[in-house]
């Protein structure tokens, strides 16, 4: 498992952290269209991509589902960090777009790391600030 975690997550990550991501996460796998968060849901772990791909949807006003991005190896969902930290459920829908290999770390370790770790607190401000500039370039 480290050798995955820090093929993707390596360049981002120092050593010590790769070890917690490691000691408190667990790997799944999941297949093309498998769902695997819905809207409303509480948000319990953050998912690492190590492999695949993953389609976010959220819902508009009148209930049409929106695309709003996908994740690639060595992303994570900002929308989910987002439920994390304001300790909200989900707004937002997750699919694998193809079969796709995760590593889910539990919501407590996210404020803890914050403190603890720059690199992820520079992944964390990074993953935010990635999906706001696609967000704003789709709207123009």
């Amino acid at each position: 498992m480290r050798k995955e975690l820090t093929e993707s997550y390596g360049y981002i990550f120092e050593d010590e952290l790769i070890n917690e991501i490691e000691k408190v996460g667990h790997k799944i796998n999941v297949a093309e269209g498998d769902v695997l968060i819905e809207y409303g849901q509480d948000v319990t772990h953050m998912p690492l991509l190590l492999d695949g791909a993953i389609k976010i949807l959220r819902q508009d006003k009148e209930g049409d589902e929106l695309l709003l991005y996908f994740l690639e190896i060595g992303d994570t969902c900002s929308m989910t960090m987002n439920c994390c930290i304001g300790k909200s459920k989900s707004e937002i829908k997750a699919i694998a777009e193809k079969d796709s290999v995760l590593f889910l770390i539990p919501v407590e370790y996210m404020s803890i790391w914050m403190k603890k770790y720059k690199s992820w607190t520079s992944f964390v401000f990074e993953s935010y600030n990635n999906r706001f500039n696609e967000l704003l370039e789709a709207i123009d």
